[in-house]
């Protein structure tokens, strides 16, 4: 009798589950439950050599890249063009984060859902026209559960309709350098499209913008949450959000066109990495390609902020100026990539004009800073003037030379 208690309740409890699973659901998992043709393959025609990258790299294409310097450490076929999925989103979230930044809309803001928002197919909140969310949620669902219609709603939101929208995504891209890119849409459904491509050398260049604005990684880095008071969750499908030391976001992507994609950011001390991985066979070799290429970047790469010397910058004599000296701006250097080992090796090296004469301009450049790692030289700096020095005219010479007569002093009794 209790056996059969147990069947019954069993088979009862799986039959709630398919039928919630019909429905649509209230559990978000994004694209992560896309099962890939039998046909779909990892390998790409004129390959390059795989036997040269310190990694198993199993994907299409891949790219590691530093987030400070914008350097790359490795990559693999990292032009090839390629569907992009939901990683496409990392456009969309910039975007939505420019507008926050400027002012243009905020996070509080209450948006109404539209009919062509709430007709996007794939993973979605099931939002329906008419339907109220805040920015915050809609990011969160984009962010956490790849939402499309979300997504779509953000981008009209933000353009005030999807083409406009796209259109400000294929600029952005422009701007960024992303030579190899064409978005068609704000989500990544690439079903209809043959022309939605993109590059993991560009995906590593968005990935970098989006992770200048801090405020987004309080989105990237969420394992699980909710909208609609608990109805509806959220679970994110980067995995390395729990399982990897460090992660900082950023977004899977899958579809049968282009296999398993993501871009996987994550910091450790101050080294920022972002690790691309487009066309994997399956969701494992994704994560698995993602973290040997960020362990590898951990193991080889620091990051060094060089100083100048403050010793080393003196004051510039002035020659027929109403002060006789001006002081030098000293500038904030840019952190430098280097191998672990190389930190001997960075230096900065200063070279100043011995003197220089008046008019002397705020900002006009003094000298240089120059940092170097080893022989290499990896960045410039200018050395300006803090202040603007006047020219001695008749007047202040005639007083300079009472001043001394009267007092033995042939400093000015003013300055400008």
């Amino acid at each position: 009798m209790r056996k059969a208690f147990i069947f019954t309740f069993s088979l009862i409890l799986i039959v709630n589950l398919l039928c919630v699973s019909a429905m649509g659901g209230n559990v978000v998992k994004g694209e992560e439950e896309i099962t890939l043709p039998a046909s779909f393959t990892a390998s790409v025609e004129n390959k390059e050599d795989l036997s040269k990258l310190p990694v198993d790299i199993r994907a299409k294409s891949a790219v590691l890249m530093d987030v400070a310097t914008g350097e790359v450490l490795m990559e693999y076929n990292a032009d090839l063009k390629l569907f992009p999925a939901s990683v496409t989103k990392i456009m969309t979230i910039l975007l939505v984060a420019e507008a926050i930044n400027s002012k243009k809309i905020s996070l509080t803001d209450k948006v109404s859902c539209s009919e062509n928002a709430a007709s996007k197919g794939g993973s979605q909140i099931w939002l329906e026209p008419g339907e109220q969310m805040t920015v915050d949620e809609l990011l969160r669902a984009t962010v956490i559960g790849s939402a499309n219609d979300a997504a779509t709603l953000l981008g009209e939101y933000v353009s005030g309709s999807e083409e406009a929208f796209i259109d400000l995504m294929n600029q952005r891209a422009k701007e960024l350098k992303m030579e190899n890119t064409n978005f068609v849409n704000a989500t990544g459904l690439d079903d209809t499209t043959e022309a939605h491509l993109t590059t993991s050398r560009d995906i590593a260049i968005m990935s970098r913008e989006l992770l200048k604005y801090d405020f987004i990684i309080d989105y990237t880095t969420v394992w699980m949450d909710s909208l609609r008071s608990g109805e509806t969750e959220l679970v994110n499908t980067n995995k390395l959000v729990r399982f990897y030391k460090g992660t900082t976001g950023l977004k899977t992507g899958t579809t049968a066109k282009a296999g398993c994609c993501v871009s996987a950011s994550a910091k450790r001390d101050n080294l920022h990495l972002v690790a691309v991985v487009m066309g994997s066979a399956n969701s494992n070799d994704r994560f698995e390609t993602a973290k040997k290429m960020l362990n590898w970047g951990f193991s080889n790469y620091t990051i060094l902020l060089p100083q100048i010397d403050k010793n080393s910058v003196n004051l510039v004599p002035v020659i027929d100026g109403l002060s006789t000296v001006v002081d030098v701006n000293i500038p904030s250097l840019e952190p430098v990539l280097i191998k672990k080992g190389d930190r001997e090796k960075v230096r900065v090296d200063v070279k100043l004009c011995e003197n220089v004469e008046a008019p002397v301009a705020k900002g006009q450049t003094l000298g240089n800073a120059t940092v170097f790692v080893g022989d290499e030289k990896v960045g410039e700096y200018k050395l300006t003037a803090l202040q603007e020095v006047k020219k001695i005219n008749f007047l202040h010479a005639l007083m300079k030379i009472f001043n001394y007569i009267s007092n033995g002093d042939d400093s000015f009794p003013f300055t400008a």
